[in-house]
């Protein structure tokens, strides 16, 4: 049933970044072009998914448990190091050179353009990159 549940979620996801114009690269670029074709329509597709997941984390959170899982799986660390800077750097730069972050080029991949099929490797190297990384202790970073 989780699965079923989890399926139909990222389908609804998948759908909206395609509706919402979020998987076509050249949308999301003029959105990032203020001194040329800006197009700011995509800046109420975040305001909507700001308030969606905002009011799903409020609901969720008054719970005790999820609905189909034992226990809820939050984030626990809270703090902002040098590994958490830089791969949002590359990751904001590599979204404004080519216009995908991970879940609208995934949605783009039926498409098979040049875009995407470049983007997506690079994704997964990085991926695999970052994780390959050493955790670098605080009391090190510290010093």
């Amino acid at each position: 049933m989780s699965f079923l549940v989890n399926l139909l979620l990222g389908l609804l996801f998948g759908v909206g970044l395609v509706v919402s114009g979020m998987s076509d690269p050249a949308k999301v670029l003029n959105f990032l072009d203020f001194f040329g074709n800006w197009d700011p329509s995509l800046a109420f597709v975040v305001t909507g998914a700001v308030l969606v997941a905002f009011t799903g984390y409020r609901l969720v959170l008054k719970r005790d448990r999820p609905l189909l899982a034992a226990t809820l799986h939050l984030p626990t660390r809270t703090d902002v190091d040098r590994r958490l800077v830089a791969g949002a750097a590359i990751f904001g730069v590599g979204w404004g050179l080519g216009g995908f972050c991970p879940g609208p080029a995934l949605t783009a991949l039926g498409l098979a353009t040049p875009g995407v099929l470049v983007f997506l490797p690079a994704m997964f190297a990085g991926i695999w990159a970052a994780r390959a990384l050493p955790d670098v202790p605080a009391r090190v970073r510290e010093a």
